[in-house]
């Protein structure tokens, strides 16, 4: 069964309400209330909860969400020639494909600051106020769906040269277990709470949805799907897979997601920096995937009116290169390159 509803996530100051639709698949329903739909589950079925572009440029998951649409529907023709149904369904999934539309209409990472200029980014006011800014409001209005789930799936995307991977909170088995059975080949632990680096309270990622989520004691995951602005199709296709991996990791759907043999790294600590703005030069035959040392150099940074070189920039750990910035001119403190630092 597939039911799908309008939900009003807040107004602008005109009184346009700014929408979105949530998808029901499976054993569950939308029910229509006085402040709109409501999820009903039966009693003691699993539920999974996934959304895309809560970052509205990051369109891969909401392409990936379309194709299982059609998957579980019918509606379209699977790749593969598997036949999978949502009344085969053994529980609910639910989807909403647009959980940002203020920054997808804008096409952007955070909404303008007019309209959101304490919480410009969505992905970090979880789990969101119903009294509170635009961002902080949206956010409320689809945690009710998101917190009945019994796992999660928050698709994203990356930089315009970016490693598909799935990031998840370290030293929790269930997320880990999620992330596995998502099925990409790199993964990255984020640490949280008193293990992080000091970069978690400065970016303010207390407030991200994967981690509001798994403090909540549900299993959440965020697969960073290639690129932003661009529909990948090789990355879409990853997607669907991870998400049919996930709905029999949980049991919705019958066999077991295909063992896991990938990477397994850290998050966020090897971030090459730019120590001063100009342009960057990458080193030549750099590439995502490869494996780096400490002091490797991956570029350089120059002053493009005197040509002076204000930083050869080096790895500043060994690991595995997952990001590099492909836009020449560069702010200081910009990432330049990313190092995922192997766990295992």
């Amino acid at each position: 069964m597939h039911d799908a509803r309008t939900l009003t996530l807040a107004r602008l100051p005109s009184g346009v309400p700014i929408r979105t639709t949530v998808h029901v698949y499976g054993t569950g329903s939308l029910v229509d209330g006085e402040d709109g739909p409501t999820l009903s589950v039966p009693d003691g079925d699993p539920v999974v909860y996934a959304q895309a572009a809560q970052h509205g440029r990051e369109v891969n998951g909401t392409a990936v969400l379309r194709r299982l649409h059609e998957r579980l529907t019918g509606d379209g023709d699977a790749a593969d020639g598997t036949d999978e149904r949502a009344t085969d369904l053994a529980g609910t999934l639910v989807t909403v494909p647009v959980a940002d539309p203020l920054t997808f209409d804008h096409v952007s990472y955070t909404t303008p600051e007019r309209l959101d200029s304490v919480n410009p980014n969505m992905n970090r006011c979880w789990p969101g106020d119903p009294d509170g800014t635009l961002h902080e409001r949206m956010a409320a209005r689809l945690w009710p769906f998101a917190s009945r789930a019994d796992a999660i799936v928050d698709l994203h995307t990356g930089s315009p040269s970016m490693r598909t991977h799935t990031v998840y909170m370290r030293g929790n088995d269930d997320c880990r277990t999620l992330a596995e059975a998502f099925g990409t080949d790199l993964l990255l632990a984020e640490s949280a709470g008193d293990d992080a680096d000091v970069e978690w309270a400065e970016r303010g990622f207390s407030g991200k949805f994967r981690v509001a989520a798994t403090r909540e004691g549900i299993p959440t995951i965020t697969p960073e799907l290639a690129h932003s602005r661009e529909i990948v199709p090789e990355a879409v296709a990853v997607g669907v897979e991870g998400m049919l991996g996930v709905l029999r990791e949980r049991d919705l759907l019958a066999g077991d997601p295909d063992p896991w043999d990938g990477t397994l790294a850290r998050n966020h600590l090897g971030r090459v920096r730019a120590a001063d703005s100009g342009l960057f030069s990458v080193v030549d035959g750099l590439a995502i995937g490869d494996e780096i040392a400490e002091g490797d150099p991956v570029g350089e940074v120059y002053d493009p009116t005197t040509f002076e070189v204000l930083q050869t920039a080096t790895a500043d750990r060994d690991g595995i290169v997952y990001s590099i910035t492909r836009e020449s001119t560069v702010i200081a403190g910009e990432t330049l390159v990313g190092v995922a630092e192997r766990i295992e």
